[in-house]
Formats: C-alpha cells, structure tokens, sequence
C-alpha cells in the first residue's frame, strides 16, 4: 500500500495522486489559495477514493453557506459509495463518518470522530489540521489545545508537518491564556514553515491580546509572503493589521487598508463580511464616519438571512444589516433565529438558542439606539458568547459594543466591570480602547452627561 506524507497508508493506487494528495495536504495546512486544485485532481484521478470525497464535503461544510450543503450531501453519496468500491483504511473511514455526522447536524460528534484518528495516527497532519478547524468553529479553545499536546510528542524535526502544528499550537495557546509560550512557539513554528499563515497570524494575536500593536505591526512588516499565497484567509491577516493601526489611532491607514486588502475583494464569504463589518463597527464606536461602506456589505448579507449554517456568521452579517439600516431583512433574520433555536436540535440551533438570540436582538437594539436593551442582552449572550465560534479578537466587537451599549444607558458600574474582565484576560494590559473608555466613566460620573464624553454617532 501506497503511503503519504506523513506516513499514513492511504488506498491510492498510483503515485500521482498520491503526488496530489501530499499537497493537498500540504495546501490546507497552510490555508492555500491551490489547495481545492490539488483535491479535484485526487478526485478526477481516482474517484473511489473515499477520503478525496469526504473532505471535499468537509471543506464545503466549513464554508458556512446553505446553498453549499447540497454539494457535501453529494460529496457524502460519492464517498459512501467509493467505500464500496475499495478497501478504505481506517483513517480515510473516519473522515467519511465525520463528513456524516456534520451533515447530521453535529460538528462537535465530527470532530471527535477525527479525533480518533489522532489516537493511532498521532502524527497524522491533516486529521490534526481539521480537528483545530471544527474546534475553532466551535469556539472550542480547551480542545484546540488539548488536541495538539496529546500528539506534539511523536513530532520530531524532520516531520513535514511539524512547522504547522506549532502554529496551531501557538493558536491555541494564545486562545487559552498563554501568551508567552504562545510567542515563542509561534516563532519557532515558521522557521520551519515560513507560509504558515495560521502560526504567523497566533503572533499576531498575541501581540493584539497584550495590548502591543507597535510589536505587531514590526511582526507582520515585511512578512507578507507569509500570507501572499493564502486564499480568502489573507483577507484576515490584513483584518488584524487594520486593528494595530486603528488603536495606533492611524485611521487614514485603517481605511485604507479596508478598502484595498480586506475589501479588496467583495466576496460574500462569511470570514470576509465578518473582517468587514466587526472592523467597521470600531470603527464607529471611535466616531469614525465610515461612509458608505455598510452599503456594499448589507446588500451582500440581505441574501443570507436564512442561512443559519454557523451562529458567528449569522451575527456578523446581523452587524451588517443594523449598519445598513435594512429594517426588514433584520426582522427576517431574527424570525428564522428563533425557529432553529426553538428546534434546539443540532449543535448550531443550540448555539442560536445561546448566545444567539440575546447577542442577536443586543444588536438591533444598538442600532435602534436603545442602549440599554443593547446592553442586558449583549450582557446575557457574554456569558456564552466563545460557543458562537472564532477567537477572542474576533468576538471583541460584541464585547466593545457591550460596553458601549452599557455606558451609553448609564450602567457605569457594570461597564466598569466588564472592563476590568476585559483587561485581566489580556494579563493586565490596556490598549487604547479601554482607556479611553474608563476616562469615560470617570467623566460620566463626575458629571453626570455621558453624552458629551461619547464618541459621535
């Protein structure tokens, strides 16, 4: 039997398509822009190769889009049947199961599937690469990293994968609280794979999660071949530039960068409107008039109030329709939130139960200017608000809206107090963000016109 990359036996029958399956794999691994090119060929060179079809369903999947899920349906048939024309290994077996457990309504089950695998394929870099992707949808950090530490050992210098699983590890890490081991394993992570685009954004991060934007902006200078080769996820990196630059109080730069890296592109892609519309969203909270640019994203998001594929994207694109001032597409989407999370039955509608619906109706409310019903409900949906999926970064718009929302409508205490939580996660540091906002509710209560300490609206 023919093996890969990164040992594991595979049910290819010629050496080829194993060349296309390496880098496939190879591909995902570093979030490139080729990466489905290689899989087709896989596909177009032995269809029965179950495992080819399964991810081609998994990758759709993660895409978040309803329309999508006809084809990871379709993708499922053909691996179910490539089962029956082969001899699949074990591993190529449980990505099928996992692409079925997904369309079944569990992620969570699918990843612990892939899991599996990890336990007698440890060094198995795509297993390992897809579990930390249906995690971080999940938003579940505890196992991103529990994940890697279970098989970081069986590791050693020579593995092909070894440079990426440090950026994953890195990820976590950060994710997790740990921001220094998080650094340096991050560093050492692209030393071994310089287009490690998820290592080098974990840096990132870490920089973002202590408050050091001048050390992130030196950290991602100059490393644009990093991510130069990615797909959409490019996109992000930039995002997370923006963010340096915007609490540097550069906004000519901001907007620029909006404008010509992270809208370079006007995709509907959820990843994307989330870069878009949450950098957006600071922005305005800082005053800035940002023009017509909800415009573009609203239009986009008006066609996918019925998705309900993922809660993060949902939320987002609810960002974009309060932005944009579309009255009845918000009403459309909150009347579908509240049936899935009503049906409560999959892993997603119980996402859209909690935090979804407060987090969800938090939003119209800011954007209706009623404050303090923007404020108990983006309190209420904090409390679970990581289960929506992404990272801290990514979910810190709700929470600067949450305390916005809550100094605006005179909880001066309780903004205060999210605050202080807000910087204890980032180990006691304080970006510009949150300074001006305790001076905020200094001056609120000392005389008593919050109005006048507000940015505009």
């Amino acid at each position: 039997m023919l093996t890969d990359i990164f040992g594991n036996d595979v049910s290819l029958e010629t050496t080829a398509a194993v060349e296309s399956w390496n880098k496939m794999q190879l591909g995902f691994l570093a979030h490139a822009a080729i990466t489905p090119t290689h899989l087709m060929d896989v596909i177009e060179r032995e269809p029965q190769f179950a495992a080819a079809q399964a991810l081609k369903g998994l990758f759709y999947l993660m895409l978040g889009r309803k329309e999508l899920r006809q084809t990871s349906v379709e993708a499922n048939a053909a691996a179910q049947a490539a089962m029956k024309q082969a001899m699949p290994t074990a591993r190529e077996r449980a990505f099928v199961d996992a692409l079925g457990m997904w369309l079944s309504g569990n992620p969570r089950a699918a990843r612990d599937r892939i899991e599996e695998v990890l336990v007698f394929a440890p060094m198995d870099s795509l297993a390992m690469k897809i579990s930390q992707a249906i995690s971080f949808i999940l938003g579940d950090a505890n196992t991103m990293r529990g994940s890697i530490e279970n098989v970081i050992d069986t590791y050693d210098a020579q593995h092909a994968g070894r440079g990426y699983l440090l950026g994953c590890y890195a990820f976590a890490l950060e994710e997790t609280g740990e921001y220094r081991r998080a650094e340096k394993t991050g560093r050492e992570g692209m030393l071994l794979a310089p287009d490690d685009a998820w290592g080098l954004h974990a840096v990132a991060h870490v920089y973002e999660m202590t408050a050091n934007s001048k050390g992130g902006l030196d950290w991602l200078s100059s490393r644009e071949s990093a991510w130069e080769h990615c797909n959409n996820f490019r996109y992000h990196v930039w995002w997370h530039k923006a963010l340096m630059h915007l609490d540097e109080g550069q906004i000519d730069v901001v907007m620029d960068l909006y404008d010509n890296e992270i809208r370079k592109d006007k995709t509907d892609d959820y990843r994307d409107i989330s870069n878009a519309t949450s950098l957006l969203s600071r922005l305005e909270l800082e005053g800035v008039d940002v023009g017509n640019r909800w415009e573009e994203l609203a239009d986009l998001s008006e066609n996918r109030t019925e998705d309900g594929c993922l809660i993060f994207a949902d939320l987002h694109y609810m960002l974009a329709l309060v932005g944009g001032d579309r009255e009845d597409a918000v009403k459309t989407m909150m009347s579908r939130m509240h049936k899935d999370a009503k049906m409560c039955k999959s892993d997603i509608q119980k996402a859209m139960a909690e935090p979804g619906i407060a987090a969800a109706t938090g939003l119209e409310a800011f954007g209706e200017s009623d404050y303090k019903t923007a404020f108990v409900n983006l309190s209420q949906a904090r409390r679970n608000m990581q289960d929506a999926g992404g990272s801290h970064a990514q979910r810190d718009v709700f929470e600067r809206l949450t305390i916005d929302a809550g100094i605006r409508s005179g909880f001066l205490n309780e903004a205060e107090a999210i605050l202080n939580e807000r910087k204890a996660k980032r180990n006691g540091a304080e970006d510009t963000y949150a300074s001006v906002r305790f001076e905020m509710i200094a001056a609120g209560r000392g005389d008593g016109n919050l109005s006048l300490q507000m940015p505009a609206e």
